[in-house]
């Protein structure tokens, strides 16, 4: 099963510290954010990684699907 974090309302560091946390154990996660600045630091978290990603915007926010290759 999937996991969704919703960080919505929260500010960088917390929204990609926990995006960390469970990509130490899962291997897809859905993270919903409503700021450019912890989409932006989580994606290039993921990309660092060597994971898939898909933004999709929803809104005033955003679904970050990172899935490990």
């Amino acid at each position: 099963m999937n996991e969704v974090l919703d960080l919505r309302g929260l500010s960088c560091p917390i929204p990609l510290l926990r995006t960390k946390e469970v990509l130490a154990y899962k291997d897809e996660v859905k993270v919903l954010v409503d700021e450019v600045t912890p989409r932006e630091n989580i994606l290039k978290f993921a990309r660092s990684q060597g994971c898939q990603t898909v933004v999709l915007e929803t809104g005033s926010s955003w679904q970050v699907t990172i899935r490990k290759a």
